[in-house]
């Protein structure tokens, strides 16, 4: 049985901790989808592209794992592209309660999706990308938080927007 499961995000940047539960998710799963989404209310600081890059980058050797993008509804193209389920990283408790939220929403607006929860791996529980993106912004190392083979890039355009 092919089961197939998508990481949702805006990923604005990747960081480290995405990065440990896409490949945990791999592990578990025969395929992966990682979806750079596309939110119009909100200020992104790299374009999809982007952020696309910078994921296919950073997941190279994972051949299981498609990065992929789209706007509108979570719950519609799991349905369109027959994915089983959501996988979402918890870093707190503040992160289950939203979290929570959406999957009981995506789960009405389609009842064969299950959201599976993964908990952050210690070392990343405090990791963000608003707290990158500030860090980074003031000139802060932001090393030992995003995959190094697209650090520059992304240190680049955080100083840039500041």
């Amino acid at each position: 049985m092919n089961k197939s499961v998508i990481c949702p995000g805006s990923f604005d940047p990747v960081t480290l901790g995405h990065l440990d539960i896409i490949t945990r998710a791999s592990k578990m799963f025969d395929r992966v989808y990682v979806a750079a989404l596309v939110n119009a209310t909100k200020k992104h600081c790299f374009t999809p592209e982007e952020r696309m890059t910078f994921m296919r980058e950073a997941l190279q050797g994972l051949d299981n794992v498609e990065v992929v993008s789209f706007d509108g509804l979570l719950a519609e193209y799991c349905r369109k592209h027959n994915i089983d389920a959501i996988v979402k990283g918890l870093r707190a408790v503040s992160d289950f309660e939203y979290e929570f939220q959406m999957a009981i929403a995506n789960k009405r607006l389609n009842p064969q999706l299950e959201t599976i929860f993964l908990t952050s791996d210690a070392d990343f529980t405090y990791l963000s990308s608003s707290m990158v993106r500030e860090i980074g912004a003031y000139g802060g190392d932001i090393s030992n938080f995003v995959p190094a083979c697209v650090h520059d890039r992304i240190v680049q355009r955080l100083r840039e927007s500041k």
